[in-house]
């Protein structure tokens, strides 16, 4: 693979001048709340849109903050003098970090400097100031700002990114895995909370700026490989987690690395989900980011239903789906070429589409899906649809989905009834009916956490969530609701189980 067309990276081997530039940028306030600050909301929500006018506008001054944000968020040219107030240049000239432009660049002037790399402010999730690098006009609004077509770019942190982190579970592990690690930002959350971590990538570009990610934000170097999924991994190696979010993109053939997975159709996120299962360790987890094709006469959950690998818990969300017209058109934009030459960019969209036609293509999914490696004889696959807004993090909400199916299957309906149960927190009651009627026609049960779901429940369901508080066990209080509706309670006891397993499985009510 050829990266000939991207300019020369930093030196990744001077842990001395990365250390006094996390310095200098810490000192000037270069960090995600010192961004919004300066440039206030709608300039920092513009920047998500690849729109840098009204940042530009916000750093018309000569604060070391300002000059940080043009040169290195920016990419403008500025004047040596100005840089050598905030850096230390001559070190960061030598390793690479900033290169001396002349006036034949627009907007410069003979013995301006200008950032050789993006690199972008990232608050962690217990505050922790970060930076992302990578290529040039690939941090600012994420996919959407690519300055570059060569199929080595390395691309920043963007909403795919951040929605892995935080679906993430995060519990302190010896050994975590991040597969196709690009500009490093999951292997950086893991360094939080993993003794060891192993990042690959094929593009031996995204390793160099991994380590270069890594080593700005503070945090331990990882053991960076090169290769292909799980190639650069050996047979007997196993990890507690793996994550990736991959090159999902369901597209004719892999023209960009850091998105066209290069295999047919989905094969390379089924690869990926297949091959998870043998690398985890007892109790592991292995999450992912994933594309899936929705194939003519086929059912779409059957279809991630044989992704699962044998011994895996699965769970999978799929958040959203789009035609595939819909979404050839988001691919062909998000690499510019709706901006290039008409034929061309027809011809690429006919590629596309008959691509899907050959597959019996009508529809492409997306979503997350989530393993959990276990000991149990009949492994449980949950595969939904939720479109609904969610609040992340979520990485707690996972591991609990988890825990709920062990506590289900070690217990029949005998040890549910005998079983105490508590209502989880900020759950509301909905009624749903006609205005002045004695009785709702429905109750909705919501949750304004985690997943946010809302379930319909018949009286009993309402009545039974209602009281669990811990105190009672379920049996007792189905007998109780019994004597007020007037139901035979032996009944009102096998027909109820099956409720509560519900609302367990959902996060609406818990072990007590």
């Amino acid at each position: 693979m050829s990266i000939s067309g991207l300019p020369a990276l930093p030196a990744s081997d001077r842990p001395d001048v990365t250390a006094r530039l996390r310095e200098a940028l810490l000192r000037a306030s270069f960090t995600a709340d010192g961004l919004l600050e300066l440039l206030g909301a709608p300039a920092y929500a513009a920047l998500a849109r690849s729109e840098t006018v009204p940042a530009l506008r916000a750093t018309r001054g000569d604060t070391p903050l300002e000059t940080l944000v043009r040169l290195f968020l920016l990419q403008q040219p500025v004047p040596h003098a100005r840089v050598g107030d905030v850096l230390p240049v001559e070190a960061c000239l030598e390793s690479g970090w900033l290169v001396r432009v002349g006036g034949d660049r627009e907007g410069a002037s003979a013995g301006d400097l200008a950032a050789a790399v993006d690199v972008r402010p990232y608050g962690g999730p217990g505050g922790e100031d970060w930076f992302i690098v990578s290529d040039l006009g690939c941090a600012v609004g994420g996919a959407g700002g690519i300055g570059s077509k060569d199929e080595g770019v390395v691309l920043g942190v963007g909403g795919a990114s951040t929605t892995l982190a935080g679906i993430t579970v995060r519990t302190p592990v010896p050994a975590a895995l991040d597969l196709g690690t690009g500009s490093g930002i999951q292997a950086l959350h893991a360094a939080q909370h993993a003794t060891r971590v192993t990042a690959t990538d094929l593009n031996p570009r995204a390793l160099q700026i991994t380590a270069l990610t890594l080593a700005l934000s503070g945090a331990a170097a990882a053991d960076l490989r090169e290769g292909s999924l799980f190639e650069p991994v050996r047979d007997d190696e196993t990890f507690d987690l793996i994550v990736s979010n991959p090159p999902f993109v369901i597209s004719p053939g892999g023209r960009l690395t850091y998105r066209d997975g290069g295999m047919g159709g989905d094969d390379l996120c089924r690869s990926l989900v297949q091959g998870a299962g043998e690398r985890l360790r007892e109790g592991g987890f292995a999450q992912f980011l994933a594309n899936w094709q929705h194939v003519e006469g086929e059912d779409w959950q059957d279809r991630l239903r044989s992704w699962v690998p044998r011994g895996c818990d699965a769970w999978i969300v799929q958040r959203e789906v789009q035609d595939v017209t819909q979404y050839a058109e988001l691919w062909l934009r998000d690499a510019g070429d709706h901006r290039g030459d008409p034929a061309e960019y027809q011809a690429r969209y006919d590629a596309w589409l008959d691509e899907f036609e050959a597959r019996k293509v009508r529809a492409v999914g997306f979503g997350w899906i989530s393993l959990r490696k276990t000991g149990a004889a009949v492994p449980s696959v949950t595969v939904e649809e939720w479109p609904h807004p969610v609040e992340q993090p979520l990485g707690d909400t996972v591991r609990a989905h988890f825990g709920r199916l062990d506590y289900l299957r070690a217990h029949d309906d005998a040890a549910l009834l005998a079983g105490h149960f508590k209502l989880t927190s900020e759950i509301v009651q909905e009624q749903v009916g006609l205005p002045g009627a004695e009785d709702p026609e429905h109750v909705v049960l919501r949750q304004n956490r985690g997943m946010r779901r809302a379930t319909k429940v018949d009286t009993v369901g309402a009545g039974f969530a209602g009281v669990c508080d811990g105190s009672l066990s379920a049996g007792r209080i189905l007998d109780a609701i019994a004597q007020l509706v007037g139901e035979d309670p032996v009944l009102l006891r096998d027909r109820t189980p099956a409720q509560i397993r519900l609302l367990v499985e959902q996060g609406f009510i818990e072990p007590a």
